[in-house]
């Protein structure tokens, strides 16, 4: 399969999954994160099916409130899964960098400009993700806070 080239020995392999262990452990954690995001992206869906029927009998300034939330639960749909895009191709120019660490190794191949390069890539991706994230979290912390008319009203009947 390899003719002409020198087999790597068992020593040669072991430093080559030494130097994968970080990209993995970065795959682990890349994972973790994109759990946290697949259920955010949950709570967000089912937020939104529940405020479907209420907007379809509402009328007016509720009417009008309600298709404004389902709006920013739109928008926030849309940056969470921009979120998820991000983490995931960082993740598979993860798993390229690893590729290319052992095919680099087997074929004797100087591969050291494309890993560091993907390694790159991979870094810019997932930190775009976590932004887009922080973003999200911002406008869904925005979102929820307690409309001051119902807080006023509160006080009123407590009065």
């Amino acid at each position: 399969m390899f003719s002409g080239l020198p087999l790597p020995t068992t020593g040669t392999v072991a430093q080559v999954i030494q130097l994968a262990v970080a990209p993995v452990f970065l795959l682990a954690g890349i994972g973790a994160f994109l759990n946290v995001c697949a259920g955010r992206l949950a709570r967000i869906v089912d937020r939104a099916r529940g405020l479907e029927p209420r907007i379809l009998a509402s009328r007016g300034d509720e009417h009008d409130r309600l298709l404004s939330e389902l709006r920013v639960l739109d928008r926030r749909m849309g940056l969470v899964s921009q979120a998820i895009f991000l983490c995931v191709l960082a993740a598979l120019l993860i798993c390229a960098v690893v590729v290319l660490l052992f095919a680099g190794s087997l074929i004797g191949a100087q591969l050291g400009t494309a890993i560091a390069l993907l390694f790159i890539a991979s870094m810019v991706s997932i930190g775009v993700g976590f932004a887009v994230f922080l973003f999200e979290t911002r406008i869904g912390s925005r979102s929820v806070r307690i409309r001051s008319e119902l807080l006023e009203h509160q006080a009123e009947e407590r009065d």
